[in-house]
């Protein structure tokens, strides 16, 4: 995944359209410094894992999970912006703001959008039909009823009014892109339908757990390891599993949750070894 990501170019094939980008180079340093700055590579790896699981080679599905990590990074950069969450570190590297301009920064991550889509059409194998399915799955993790809707009950602090309330926020907000992560493998495979409901239901579990993870992590979390400052979440007044339901519950929330998506593989057919390894590795990260 890290070699496809490296090997990457934006600018266009089209040699007249190539010389008709000049000029864009720093965008493209820019775009290019937050995606490559490091980080899990959690959701790309997640979405090979499935399509192996599901008995298809997952380079298959790399300009997919190349793609997924583009929008990944574009919410970063612009979470990241002081409109947003204001902060000055990410990856332990300044934040493409503070490294390239808040212009810049904000271009950066419309541009790795856009390239993220193009990816998919120009690159995804399966034909039209794939590629669309896929599509569709990508925009619906990250529009309104996603990522970005997600982000703006945040900010409007939609998530202090009930635990299914703040459920919600942080399953639009992150798992909608982990479940899309799942999702686009099953528009490749395109297995029976009690299956893939079972995949989809750990998708779910899955990002629920990444989030509890992720609120333990600010508040217990170090800096160095994270590379990002810890009590940001605090700082802001968000609301998260820690603040809602105390550190030791939010622990007992989280390895409930890790059972649950374990289980939801039980029986399955294939081998799912990796994503195994995933969820424990989502349970137990320490960055």
């Amino acid at each position: 995944m890290e070699d496809h990501l490296h090997g990457l170019d934006f600018l266009p094939r089209d040699p007249a359209e190539r010389r008709e980008a000049e000029g864009t180079e720093g965008l493209v340093e820019a775009m290019r410094y937050s995606l490559l700055a490091g980080g899990k590579r959690f959701r790309p790896v997640l979405a090979l894992a499935t399509c192996e699981s599901l008995g298809h080679d997952p380079s298959r599905l790399l300009p997919t999970a190349a793609a997924i990590e583009l929008i990944h990074t574009y919410s970063l950069i612009h979470d990241d912006l002081p409109a947003m969450d204001d902060d000055d570190l990410r990856r332990g590297k300044p934040t493409c703001h503070r490294a390239f301009g808040e212009d810049t920064a904000i271009l950066a991550g419309d541009a790795l959008f856009a390239e993220a889509m193009r990816l998919v059409c120009e690159r995804q194998k399966g034909g039209p039909a794939v590629q669309v399915a896929v599509l569709r799955e990508l925009s619906w993790a990250t529009g309104v009823g996603g990522m970005v809707g997600g982000q703006f009950l945040d900010l409007r602090d939609a998530g202090h009014r009930s635990a299914d309330a703040l459920r919600l926020v942080h399953t639009l907000k992150t798992g909608r892109l982990i479940a899309a992560s799942v999702h686009v493998a099953l528009v490749l495979a395109a297995p029976p339908r009690e299956i893939a409901e079972r995949y989809r239901r750990f998708a779910l579990e899955l990002g629920v757990l990444f989030q509890i993870v992720d609120d333990i992590l600010d508040v217990a979390g170090e800096e160095v390891m994270l590379g990002k400052a810890v009590g940001g979440d605090a700082r802001l007044g968000k609301a998260t599993y820690v603040s809602f339901h105390g550190l030791d519950r939010a622990r007992e929330l989280a390895a409930e949750t890790h059972s649950r998506a374990r289980a939801l593989l039980d029986g399955l057919p294939g081998s799912h070894e990796d994503l195994l390894h995933l969820a424990d590795h989502v349970y137990t990260r320490r960055h």
